[in-house]
């Protein structure tokens, strides 16, 4: 009895589990969380059995024109340089009152590009005209008074040869026509000194205008207004000599520094191959203009002046520049016709029977079916169309490599 009395002790009554909250109303929140548990489980599943990213190695694509052009005998490097080009300077000292210029402005031959202060050369015009003017009315006048004194000469001459007066009375009047006539011919000297210190005042006055000495693009602007500029250099800093460089486009040409030791392969009017390092896809015809007789002993080379046949804006002064010195113009003319990119041989796969390649753009691999062409070596295939100069392509693409896999870029091996 004493054990069962115990066992009633130990049980829980219906009112001591109702205060301890164990009531129905707790189930719900343990089902929920329960549901909870099992969908997240389900998501980390799927993440960790989802298709993962496909580590490739990756190339890209290159222009032909990095590899050497077929037919050429010679390459050698320069520069683009103008044959004509200028400072536009002002040719008398003076302040710059306007400068209509900037750079990249194009400009005409004879077009204003400045303006100096001119009002001390406009004063010198305005004093030298008077002067002009007061000297030929001074001729006028003598010329008057030549007149009245031939008439009055005549005059005498004709009394004196009827005895009405003296002989020397004649003689006066002719030597008064003569003084008057000497001094005419002075007058008109010194009008003729007039008139050309006008010209002189006009063309001072005239170059406080600056004007572009050809046609040509503006390349810098020296100075601006309110600075002094002059032919001459002045000490201290404070003038300046030009106001801008001015160069004639159709000008340009290629100087190139050929080895003395392979000089003798370049001959005047051989055609040439010009590829511009700014734009290596574009290649300009080109000729050899001449051989400059002269060589640098530092650098044991001898300047040739090659000629572009084609005028481009995209071509400018200084520019860097590969020529390749051709045997032929059939050999130019031949080594035009590449087009597309270059790309590694083992980054073409079939696909379903075409050739293909992958570019990767961001973290997907994006298919391209392309035609390869031969270009002599096995490591190398040209793709006409459909990739560009620049473009990451996948090497050795394996069989899971499909159109929109997700990809990550493997690190180059040390």
């Amino acid at each position: 009895m004493a054990n069962a009395d115990l066992l009633k002790e130990l049980r829980i009554e219906k009112h001591q589990r109702e205060a301890h909250g164990g009531g129905p109303g707790r189930w719900p929140w343990i089902v929920g969380g329960v549901v909870v548990v099992v969908v997240l489980a389900g998501l980390v599943g799927w993440w960790l059995m989802g298709p993962r990213a496909i580590e490739v190695q990756t190339a890209q694509a290159q222009s032909p024109a990095s590899n050497a052009v077929a037919g050429a005998v010679l390459q050698a490097t320069g520069y683009v340089t103008a044959r004509r080009q200028a400072t536009v300077s002002a040719q008398i000292t003076g302040t710059l009152t306007h400068v209509l210029i900037e750079e990249g402005d194009h400009v005409k031959q004879g077009q204003i590009v400045a303006r100096l202060d001119d009002s001390q050369y406009r004063a010198a015009l305005e004093a030298a005209r008077k002067q002009a003017a007061a000297s030929h009315a001074l001729v006028d006048q003598f010329q008057v008074q030549l007149a009245q004194n031939q008439r009055d000469a005549v005059r005498m001459e004709s009394l004196a040869e009827k005895g009405l007066v003296a002989k020397q009375t004649a003689e006066q009047a002719r030597t008064l026509v003569d003084s008057t006539r000497a001094q005419l011919l002075s007058q008109q000297r010194n009008a003729a000194s007039s008139d050309a210190q006008v010209v002189e005042a006009q063309v001072n006055f005239d170059y406080c205008v600056i004007r572009s000495p050809f046609d040509g693009v503006i390349t810098t602007k020296d100075a601006q207004v309110g600075e002094i500029v002059s032919p001459f250099s002045a000490g201290g800093g404070f003038t300046r000599t030009g106001i801008g460089t001015v160069v004639d486009m159709d000008s340009l040409e290629v100087d190139v520094d050929v080895n003395e030791a392979y000089i003798g392969r370049v001959k005047p009017n051989m055609p040439a191959e010009a590829v511009l390092d700014a734009y290596p896809d574009w290649k300009i015809p080109a000729h050899v203009i001449a051989i400059v007789p002269a060589a640098d002993r530092g650098k044991a080379t001898v300047k040739v002046r090659v000629a572009l046949e084609h005028k481009d804006a995209r071509i400018v002064p200084d520019m860097g520049v590969r020529v390749s010195f051709l045997e032929s113009k059939e050999a130019q003319q031949s080594v035009q016709a590449p087009q597309g990119v270059l790309v590694p041989g083992n980054a073409i796969a079939q696909r379903d029977g075409h050739a293909v390649v992958f570019l990767v753009t961001g973290d997907k691999a994006q298919q391209r079916t392309v035609t390869p062409e031969t270009t002599g070596k096995d490591d190398v295939r040209r793709v006409p169309a459909g990739v560009q100069v620049g473009d990451t392509l996948v090497v050795s693409p394996p069989e899971t490599l499909k159109d929109g896999s997700r990809v990550t870029t493997a690190r180059p091996k040390e």
